[in-house]
C-alpha cells in the first residue's frame, strides 16, 4: 500500500510567503528567521488580533500567520500545521 507523503512545514510556510503580498511575505520571512524573543510576542499579537477580525484593519488572516510563528518553536505543532496549510492550499487551487 502506497503511503502518502507528509507535507513539510518549511515548504508549506515558504509557499504561503510566496502567495502573500510582497510586503507581508517579506515580513513573515523576516519573523520566521528572527529570534524567539521577537517571534513569540509577534505571534501572540497576530493571533489575538485575528480574533478581533471583525474590526477594520485587523482580520482573520492574522491567525494563520501567528500559528506559523508559534510552530517555528514547537516541533509537535509543525506537522499538524503543515497538513492544515497543505489542505488550505489545495482548496484554494
Amino acid at each position: 500500500m502506497a503511503r502518502i507523503a507528509q507535507p513539510d512545514f518549511d515548504a508549506e510556510a515558504r509557499r504561503l510567503e510566496e502567495k502573500l503580498p510582497r510586503f507581508a511575505g517579506a515580513m513573515l520571512h523576516w519573523a520566521r528567521q528572527s529570534s524567539v524573543f521577537v517571534r513569540w510576542p509577534l505571534a501572540l499579537l497576530l493571533v489575538a488580533g485575528g480574533f478581533l477580525g471583525f474590526l477594520p484593519i485587523l482580520g482573520f488572516w492574522m491567525i494563520p500567520l501567528g500559528l506559523i510563528l508559534i510552530a517555528q518553536d514547537m516541533p509537535f505543532v509543525r506537522a499538524p500545521m503543515a497538513r492544515l496549510f497543505a489542505r488550505i492550499r489545495r482548496k484554494m487551487s
